[in-house]
């Protein structure tokens, strides 16, 4: 019987803890996990801005191997998601094969001894027979080129990259983007920060977000019966997998969800002016769908701006927008998101005959049912093009 292959895998976030427990599981005790940070956990490592929480119910948002009946609320914040992740590590014994402070340069696929060639960050090389990129999405936040952005005399940063060191209670604080981490952050900073300024390129659905806290008996039921949560977790899959309906086959479904939209935001922002500002120009669904009890409420606040003229450069003294008005500011906060449309690995990878991965994918990325590439042996994507990018429930389902 051949011998199980020798597994290097990118990254120790939810995907990259996925594809090792699965392999240990199959008896494949050759992994070598190379994390370029001193801790695991990914995009619950990196993203610890005020706020911070999952948008994706708890239940559903773990793995179906390991469930966790001690969730504290419906959605649970970064810190539980990333204790989870510390707890799993160590209960399927994966901790150990992790490398921190060590990662990928580039991989290169080495015919002759049909395996690949790792160049880590310090220079030094590795080689693996098969190789599992599982950098995740969300790894790359996306900061926008405005110009003079580096003229800025005061704080600045991208929400995956919070300042903790910087406080912004009594500062003039401008966040600019209202998406899924604007949604969080903008009512935690409100009321803190002397003054906040909100840049609105484009408005955004806002759904309520049906959170709470799970109740002590509902825990210890969870502990006790673990089948209850096996269900929980089918009825939470079922009822947001019923949407894809109308995102692909019946669009004329998803009038009934925007009309849930419309009463929300109707409900939530009396004044009818700042009402249209915050309507979207476009279909439900054509964009990311936000979930908020709270971000609505923060726009209405007298320390609170809305601003939805374009921007035009960013200052010394904070930003200009196209209708000429200068914004002063002391903090300038990108909450500005991931470039999670890249599907490849955020380093060079090249396959037969020298071809990299890159300009394989220069007209579209392609791989058979999401996970493998011609040209690149045993390199195997979790969340490949196509696959839902960006969205760990399809890893969760992977690694079941």
């Amino acid at each position: 019987m051949a011998s199980a292959p020798d597994v290097a895998i990118v990254g120790s976030g939810f995907g990259g803890l996925a594809a090792a427990i699965a392999l240990r599981r199959a008896g494949v005790e050759q992994v070598t996990i190379y994390e370029r940070a001193e801790a695991l956990g990914g995009t619950w490592r990196d993203n610890t801005y005020p706020g911070a929480a999952c948008d994706v119910p708890s239940n559903l948002y773990s793995f179906s191997f390991a469930h966790n009946p001690a969730w504290s609320r419906r959605f649970a914040p970064w810190r539980e998601i990333r204790d989870y992740l510390e707890a799993c590590a160590d209960r399927f014994d994966v901790r150990r094969l992790i490398r921190f402070g060590c990662g990928v340069q580039a991989a290169r696929w080495d015919g002759d001894a049909a395996r690949w060639r790792l160049t880590l960050d310090d220079g030094s090389e590795a080689s693996a027979a098969v190789l599992v990129p599982a950098c995740g999405g969300l790894s790359r936040p996306w900061t926008p080129a405005i110009p003079g952005a580096d003229d800025f005399e005061g704080e600045r940063w991208h929400t995956a990259r919070w300042r903790h060191d910087v406080p912004v209670e009594g500062k003039r604080v401008g966040i600019i983007g209202t998406g899924a981490s604007a949604v969080q952050v903008v009512p935690e900073v409100a009321g803190q920060a002397e003054h906040l300024t909100v840049f609105q390129r484009t408005a955004h659905w806002v759904l309520s977000k049906p959170d709470g806290a799970v109740s002590p008996r509902r825990q210890r039921a969870y502990a006790a019966w673990p089948s209850l949560q096996t269900l929980a977790r089918w009825w939470t899959y079922w009822r947001l997998e019923w949407r894809v309906l109308g995102f692909v086959h019946l669009p004329k479904v998803m009038r009934l969800v925007e009309a849930e939209g419309r009463a929300h935001l109707k409900s939530a922002v009396p004044d009818p002016a700042l009402r249209a500002r915050l309507t979207p120009p476009y279909t439900l669904g054509c964009k990311r769908v936000l979930l908020s009890n709270t971000y609505l409420q923060a726009l209405q606040r007298p320390d609170v701006s809305l601003v939805t003229a374009g921007i035009e450069a960013i200052t010394p003294e904070g930003v200009r927008t196209a209708d000429g008005v200068t914004h002063p500011l002391d903090v300038l906060v990108y909450a500005t998101g991931f470039d999670a449309a890249e599907a490849g690995p955020p380093f060079e990878v090249t396959g037969l005959a020298g071809q990299s991965l890159a300009d394989a994918w220069a007209d579209a990325p392609q791989a058979y049912k999401g996970c493998t590439v011609a040209g690149f042996p045993n390199l195997f994507m979790l969340v490949g093009p196509n696959t839902g990018l960006g969205h760990s429930s399809m890893i969760f389902m992977i690694a079941s």
